[in-house]
């Protein structure tokens, strides 16, 4: 397999798994939302929460954008070492950005659920959403870091 080969193949990983991630954790949110609206009317506060878990995919995004155009590396010329730093950090970024999404979701629909029994719990589910995005970040930031490094 060339070394581009395998840069790519980190790629589609980063982008694939995050981007699972997302439309897995933006599902277990929606569906949430939907069943919650039949009790209240809070659909402002359940599209925010529906929303959060769709990030990791767009950092999936920007991890591509990372190595295509900040670091330049994804060309014919890419040598072994650059393609497996690629290729790591992609797949690092990309199982990360997998789970945390699912997690976040649930931890959403839990705040959605909750806020459908009357309780006022949207800003504290809001804080806590955060915990497993910030596990999606620091991924995002390590591409970076390793963009940097290669």
């Amino acid at each position: 397999m060339s070394s581009l080969v395998l840069a790519y193949v980190g790629v589609a990983l980063m982008v694939g798994l995050s981007g699972i991630g997302s439309a897995y954790g933006v599902t277990i949110t929606g569906n949430a939302a939907i069943g919650a609206l039949k009790k209240v009317d809070k659909f402002g506060n359940f599209i925010v929460l529906t929303a959060l878990p769709g990030t990791q995919g767009l950092y999936g995004f920007a991890g591509y954008f990372i190595f295509a155009n900040m670091a330049g590396v994804l060309t014919p010329d890419i040598t072994a070492f650059q393609a497996a730093a690629v290729f790591g950090g992609g797949l690092a970024l990309g199982l990360v950005g997998l789970f945390s999404a699912i997690r976040q979701g649930e931890v959403c629909a839990n705040g959605i659920h909750g806020i459908a029994q009357g309780h006022d719990v949207f800003a504290k589910t809001l804080i806590l959403a955060v915990f497993p995005e910030l596990y999606a970040i620091v991924s995002l930031a390590a591409v970076y870091l390793i963009s940097t490094a290669i």
